[in-house]
């Protein structure tokens, strides 16, 4: 009786989880409704799915019952676009009343206001000409006559063919016609265009508006100002004539500028005023999230490389993970002694106050329990900010990271005792301590992607521990001097490890619990390792300012080893403070790869 009376709650709680996150809209667009007449559907939610027409088994005698038995039966009406019952509201009803007698459908508006007259009525007594017609008005023109003649001839020799009636059968094309249908990319490109070159304004005329001239009051003001606060880059000017207009003194330097944009494909989002030292993507690859050590967290819009928004937490924010369900909008950000669940308020206002709605039902238990953490909802400033709750903790943090499903999340502290590493669950705001003694000092945890395993890098080695049997089950010899980050593979079977000594060790888990090959590519100490959910891609980023992409191919063949290729070598960060490239993360669905740096730049390679 324990276990069921504590599952049915949860279970009440999913369900209405699942009723609020559902979301019914149709997003199939403005097309004839007729074409899904042959279909069991009726149209496509935001996650791509079926929207299935309502199971229609009423007979005409169901029908009668239900007219004669339902009292809102005659203001019933059904919804074309989703196929659905509606009933219609007081007002709605009042309007197609109105619409019958004819009347107007606002009831403010007064159809009997006086008219103006906006053209005299007064006949006048000479008429505005009385000249007589002519002659040529009473008889036939003799040129439009050859004219008809001519087009007649033409048409019966067939020079002139009379036009088609026009068809009213609806035309369909096939999209893909012309892909590769064994190609996997087939479907999935995605062009990102060019940047475009702001069109030019009246202030750039060589004869400007006097409007637009600036006095020499603005003149000085505007010599006083940043290069980046500044309105206009340059002082509109006026000159007499086209000829008076010099040469452009900024041209070849606009052309190079124009040049590196189209060149250096890579976006760069720039904002932030000291390194970077996490980021995060998104589930939907739309945002990127971004922490640095100058206090704040900034959410960037991943194709126009516009800042979002900025979250001053008063701290170095040393990780910020994005909850990897795609219904939940939150952001985990590890700030000094804290962990903070942000709500950015970004994308669908459906998604995000969904999230919102499911944070607030929460109800505390009767018996408070002794946790390791305090859990603390945030009011007033820090929740108009986002912040909904916050994790606090007796020391500081290093390392935040979530389980696949979204719930529970673990979090590593800088200490060397039994409790650097706890996990904590969302929805029961419940945290618990999972070792008794201390391993030695951890360095990072992942969970895995598809098994109830955990992994807990220390200095040398890895340690993978089933949840389920709550037991150790392997141990990774890492041949490294200091473990610096990980990476698990999607198919779950093959992990990554990074360490300062510049060396990226492969682990193959049905193979050995030592390394299956070792790279040492990197000059420098290697910072994060990241592997790509779909594409057969891995890549490091080191102190040296690179990114390496390697081609990591692992086969379903369990005789056959993985591939492991080098791929392309990435720059762009400028070294600052003996640091180069401190994060990296593939987006989720492109072949891009994220990364952040000690020159306050976030930077996207395609």
């Amino acid at each position: 009786p324990g276990p069921v009376a504590t599952y049915r709650p949860q279970l009440s709680r999913h369900r209405a989880l699942s009723s609020l996150l559902q979301d019914i809209r149709n997003t199939v667009g403005n097309i004839p409704m007729e074409w899904y007449q042959d279909f069991p559907h009726i149209g496509y939610d935001l996650d791509g799915k079926r929207i299935y027409k309502p199971i229609r088994s009423k007979d005409e005698l169901d029908k009668f019952l239900e007219k004669m038995e339902n009292p809102d039966y005659w203001r019933t009406v059904q919804d074309k676009m989703t196929g659905a019952d509606i009933k219609l509201t007081d007002e709605q009803v009042d309007l197609v009343h109105r619409l019958q007698k004819g009347q107007f459908g606002d009831v403010h508006f007064n159809p009997y206001e006086p008219a103006i007259d906006f053209f005299t009525h007064e006949v006048m007594i000479h008429p505005v000409t009385n000249r007589p017609a002519d002659k040529r008005s009473f008889i036939p023109s003799l040129i439009e006559k050859e004219k008809v003649s001519k087009l007649v001839h033409a048409i019966k020799m067939g020079w002139i063919k009379p036009r088609k009636p026009k068809e009213d059968t609806p035309t369909y094309y096939d999209l893909w016609a012309h892909e590769d249908p064994n190609s996997i990319l087939g479907r999935h490109k995605m062009h990102v265009p060019a940047p475009k070159m702001k069109l030019p304004g009246h202030e750039e005329s060589y004869n400007p508006p006097p409007e637009y001239l600036l006095s020499e009051e603005e003149k000085l003001a505007w010599e006083q100002q940043e290069p980046a606060e500044r309105k206009l880059n340059f002082v509109p000017q006026q000159f007499r004539c086209l000829r008076a207009v010099p040469a452009y003194s900024r041209f070849i330097q606009e052309r190079f500028e124009r040049c590196l944009d189209l060149y250096l494909c890579p976006r760069v989002y720039r904002g932030h005023t000291s390194l970077v030292r996490c980021l995060s993507v998104s589930p939907s690859g739309q945002w990127v999230a971004s922490g640095s050590d100058d206090g704040t967290v900034r959410f960037w819009e991943v194709c126009t490389a516009r800042c979002m928004r900025t979250l001053p937490v008063g701290g170095v924010v040393k990780s910020v993970a994005w909850n990897p369900n795609p219904t939940v909008c939150l952001v985990a950000v590890c700030v000094e002694q804290s962990v903070l669940l942000v709500n950015p308020c970004l994308g669908d206002k459906l998604l995000y106050g969904a999230t919102d709605q499911v944070l607030e039902s929460y109800v505390p238990p009767e018996e408070e329990r002794v946790q390791p953490v305090q859990w603390v909802v945030a009011t007033g400033e820090e929740h108009g900010r986002g912040v909904r709750l916050v994790v606090q903790h007796s020391k500081a943090l290093k390392q935040v990271t979530w389980h696949g499903k979204g719930d529970y999340f673990a979090t590593v502290v800088a200490d060397n005792s039994n409790m650097q590493v706890l996990i904590h669950q969302t929805s029961k705001r419940w945290s618990q301590n999972p070792f008794r003694k201390s391993k030695g000092l951890v360095q990072c945890v992942l969970f895995h992607p598809i098994r109830p395993y955990f992994f807990v890098a220390t200095q040398r080695y890895v340690r993978i521990y089933n949840l389920l049997k709550q037991e150790l089950t392997k141990k990774l010899m890492a041949n490294c001097k200091w473990v610096s980050s990980m990476a698990i593979h999607p198919g779950g079977d093959n992990v990554i490890c990074g360490s300062y000594d510049s060396k990226l060790a492969w682990f193959d888990l049905d193979l050995s619990t030592r390394p299956y090959q070792l790279l040492r590519h990197h000059k420098k100490a290697l910072r994060s390792v990241a592997f790509h959910k779909h594409y057969p891609l891995f890549a490091s980023g080191s102190d040296d300012g690179t990114i390496i992409v390697c081609h990591g191919m692992v086969y379903n063949d369990l005789l056959q080893n993985p591939l492991l290729v080098p791929v392309k070598v990435l720059k762009g960060h400028a070294l600052t403070l003996d640091l180069g490239v401190l994060d990296i993360a593939f987006h989720p669905t492109q072949p891009w790869v994220f990364s952040s740096g000690a020159d306050g730049t976030v930077r996207l390679f395609t």
